[in-house]
């Protein structure tokens, strides 16, 4: 068995410098990214509002047409379903925000702890994406998968066109 020795001494730091169309481009990326954030912010706002006013809507909807009287409750399970839309809608909001406004910030001032925060939360952003990609994507196979599964219970259902007994 090797023993191994592991330095605890620090290591030197590798300095990155950012040459000036590097800051240009950060600096661009960080305006647009402040825009989009604060226009997710509006829209997560609207997704709100609609969350507010969907339960009422299919009530009344039901009130007046007493044939819809099932999707009635429709409206409870529409407004929770929007009101995590807009949460999922401010996260990404938020990282966006975040980044678009430290980049901004760090940029210029060549501040090296807001352009780590900026980054951060571009790699939160990333990240969140990524999960939503996946969880979207695994939606997709299990509905295709459920369909199928239906697919093939309703065709056993069918008789069979030779059958005349």
């Amino acid at each position: 068995m090797e023993i191994t020795e592991t330095s605890h001494e620090p290591q030197p730091q590798r300095v990155v410098v950012l040459t000036e169309e590097m800051q240009y481009y950060l600096h661009q990326g960080g305006r647009w990214a402040y825009f989009l954030g604060i226009l997710g912010f509006i829209a997560t706002g609207f997704i709100l509002i609609a969350a507010l006013f969907v339960g009422t809507i299919f009530t009344a909807i039901s009130q007046l047409q007493p044939a819809a009287a099932p999707i009635a409750g429709m409206g409870g399970i529409l407004t929770v379903v929007y009101i995590g839309l807009a949460v999922f809608n401010f996260f990404f909001s938020l990282y966006l925000y975040r980044f678009g406004a430290r980049i901004k910030q760090g940029v210029p001032y060549e501040d090296i702890e807001k352009i780590t925060s900026a980054l951060k939360n571009l790699k939160s952003f990333f990240k969140l994406w990524g999960i939503a990609t996946i969880v979207i994507i695994s939606l997709y196979i299990l509905i295709f998968i459920i369909a199928i599964v239906g697919g093939i219970g309703a065709a056993s259902q069918l008789a069979n066109p030779n059958d005349f007994s």
